[in-house]
């Protein structure tokens, strides 16, 4: 599977001997290159959400980030990382009797995953707390103040807010009904490794693949409909971009992998690799309009020249 797949190219395992008994054997098995893989990933990880946390902060807004997007790849992120956690159970409790390195080096494809979602979650929380004050509200006229027209209009959450606020709470319920169910299958069934939890697991890793498939297409279809890119780091892209190509090549080359293995890490680095073009594309003509990429698309309208403007111009000359 391709969970499967980005542990083993990640993270280093730890090969656990498990007895009959009670009691469980663990012991750790150092592997110094995979180890430098897996610290390089996970800073890599890292350093290229870096340019998208500060782009939204620098500038308080998060103008042009698509909330579906978000509700994709943090539900997408949520299931990838409790469908490890699950599978790597039995890892995660034999740190009791392993020293704190040893711990750390057989947990780094958890330890990457987690990363991944909390990078990704941080970006949909930062989202949230500077969506667009301006966007928030719309002032609306009641009949009695439409005679009195001096009279304070009554502001109302816009349907974008309220799309925006919608999505994030189904977000954090997922989050909580998934801890939960993951949290009452380990301690009532017959640990980890029982069928029940195998059928939670694999159940959130396909729906993670899943949604990961399709999370970039609403936010390749908002930056087209606005025509500007709004708060989304070209930075965080270009790092992130070549990155799935290097990853989805390291897991084809490996035996044992078929296509199935690495199809959902090569679409979703397709549609990465065109939201980045198009990101670039709008850069471009957006500068040479001389706009911010922050500017909303009625002012973008505004400046692009149509055709009745280059007729015009055209007679002026």
């Amino acid at each position: 599977m391709a969970m499967e797949a980005l542990l083993q190219e990640g993270g280093s395992y730890t090969h656990l001997l498990v007895s009959s008994t009670p009691s469980t054997e663990c012991h750790s098995s150092h592997n110094q290159v995979t180890l430098f893989i897996s610290l390089f990933l996970c800073i890599g990880l890292v350093v290229s959400y870096i340019p998208q946390h500060m782009r939204i902060i620098i500038h308080k807004t998060s103008e042009g980030l698509s909330p579906w997007f978000l509700l994709l790849g943090a539900v997408s992120s949520t299931s990838s990382l409790l469908n490890i956690v699950l599978l790597q159970w039995d890892t995660i409790t034999c740190c009791r009797s392993l020293s704190t390195f040893a711990c750390f080096e057989s947990l780094m494809g958890v330890n990457q995953i987690f990363l991944q979602w909390a990078m990704f979650s941080l970006v949909f929380a930062l989202f949230v707390i500077y969506f667009p004050e301006n966007k928030k509200y719309i002032l609306t006229v009641s009949e009695d103040q439409s005679v009195d027209k001096s009279s304070p209009r009554n502001p109302v959450l816009s349907e974008e807010w309220k799309v925006s606020l919608m999505v994030f709470v189904v977000f954090a319920v997922h989050f909580v009904l998934s801890v939960i169910i993951s949290c009452i299958l380990l301690m009532t069934v017959d640990g980890p490794n029982h069928w029940q939890v195998d059928v939670w697991a694999g159940f959130l890793g396909v729906f993670s693949m899943l949604l990961a498939t399709f999370q970039y297409l609403p936010q390749i279809w908002k930056t087209w409909k606005r025509k500007t890119v709004g708060a989304l780091s070209i930075a965080m892209m270009c790092l992130q971009t070549p990155g799935s190509a290097l990853f989805v090549y390291s897991i084809a080359i490996r035996e044992g992998t078929n296509w199935t293995t690495w199809i959902t890490y090569l679409i979703t680095g397709i549609l990465q690799g065109c939201l980045l073009c198009l990101c670039i594309v709008w850069h471009i003509r957006n500068k040479r309009l001389g706009l911010s990429d922050l500017d909303t698309p009625t002012e973008v309208d505004e400046q692009e020249p149509t055709e009745n403007t280059r007729l015009l111009q055209t007679d002026n000359a």
